[in-house]
């Protein structure tokens, strides 16, 4: 399924913060921060860009069936963020995806960084308390999906990291972000998919993908 997460306008400011990190990359500063994550410099550009045109792809893995009639679509607005549902294409039949962007690519990375880790159990306690936190502040909205405020995952990601794994904090800080964001916002809500009565429920998606994009760069550079 192909459809982009948010309004046109929003693709275009991310696309703009893409060729900012570009220009900083070339200064050098976002460069070291990734390169203490063991990603070399010169792949940084290609996996955000990855990161972005992935959030239009999602993969179905599950059809639900809702009881009720839908509810007509329209823009929805969260925290600054609108965003267009995309249109039904079954009556009374939600699909259930996975993002590329906002889940694979940065699962595949945290699992990467994990792998490697120097104190894996630190970076598991900083992922459950980011878990803990974006569950409590993750909000259904109808029509949508579980959508969570962008700026707090990076916020808590860092502190977290800062605290509970000091020495290598920036690994810690995007493993926690990013995985604390998916179980915590989608993964621990799957058991109200139903009521969000949206065409397409995506783990990873609209409502989350901005968070998380945002974590994987943020926390980082919050917790160097």
């Amino acid at each position: 399924m192909f459809f982009p997460p948010f309004l046109l306008i929003f693709f275009f400011v991310f696309l703009f913060l893409l060729f900012l990190v570009f220009g900083l990359v070339k200064f050098g500063l976002f460069a070291m921060a990734f390169a203490r994550l063991g990603i070399p410099p010169e792949q940084l550009f290609s996996l955000l860009f990855l990161c972005i045109i992935g959030s239009m792809i999602n993969i179905p893995v599950k059809r639900i069936r809702l009881e009720d009639e839908p509810p007509p679509l329209s823009l929805i607005s969260f925290f600054g963020m609108r965003y267009r549902p995309p249109q039904w294409r079954r009556p009374r039949e939600m699909v259930l995806a996975v993002n590329v962007g906002g889940a694979v690519i940065p699962t595949l990375i945290s699992l990467y960084l994990l792998m490697n880790a120097q104190h894996p159990i630190r970076i598991l306690l900083a992922t459950g308390v980011v878990t803990s936190v974006i569950h409590r502040i993750a909000r259904p909205i109808p029509g949508l999906g579980i959508a969570t405020p962008m700026f707090i995952p990076p916020l808590v990601a860092a502190l977290a990291a800062l605290l509970l794994n000091p020495h290598w904090a920036p690994p810690t800080a995007y493993v926690a972000g990013t995985l604390g964001t998916l179980i915590g916002a989608d993964l621990l809500n799957l058991n109200r998919i139903r009521e969000l009565k949206a065409p397409v429920a995506s783990i990873g998606g609209a409502g989350t993908f901005d968070g998380i994009f945002l974590t994987g760069i943020l926390a980082v550079l919050l917790s160097w």
